[in-house]
């Protein structure tokens, strides 16, 4: 009888460690419902800009959106949206329609991962390429999410108070 029950026991902890983007880490929405859920929350916007074939995309969903205390601030204090920079799927932005591909274009860029962070009516506040280790990453969440960048504070200013 022992046996089935650890077999049992096995499989749901490897199925734990071993989930996916996916499985764990923030609520990601696509583009044009996450625009709109930011406009009636009032909570500004974060964009992971992806690829399928991105190694530090990857990295990225596993050591950094994936911890709990990144997930948890960006559920509380972002809508958080996806976008597939290869994806053919249709997507407004101002007014114009645009696919995965031409947004990652329009808003420059130009590596992956890029994070995007807009305000909640969807204007651009900044691009932050490639891959932040997660303690960094977190650091940048709390300067928008709590808003010091509204207030005109700059990111130095931020980090040396934040690491006293």
């Amino acid at each position: 009888m022992r046996f089935p029950i650890f077999i049992f026991a096995a499989a749901a902890a490897a199925s734990l460690l071993c989930a996916g983007p996916g499985e764990a880490g923030p609520r990601w929405r696509a583009w044009n419902p996450g625009l709109s859920e930011a406009a009636g929350s009032g909570k500004p916007v974060l964009v992971d800009v992806y690829t399928d074939w991105c190694g530090w995309c990857r990295r990225m969903d596993r050591d950094v959106y994936d911890r709990r205390d990144v997930s948890a601030y960006l559920d509380e204090h972002f809508v958080t949206i996806r976008l597939n920079a290869e994806s053919p799927e249709a997507a407004s932005y101002k007014g114009r329609a645009f696919s995965g591909t031409s947004l990652a274009g329009h808003f420059g860029v130009s590596g992956y991962p890029t994070t995007i962070f807009l305000r909640s009516g969807g204007e651009h506040l900044v691009n932050v390429p490639g891959y932040v280790p997660a303690d960094r990453f977190l650091l940048l969440l709390r300067y928008i999410g709590d808003g010091h960048l509204d207030r005109g504070e700059s990111f130095e200013s931020y980090t040396r108070s934040a690491a006293r």
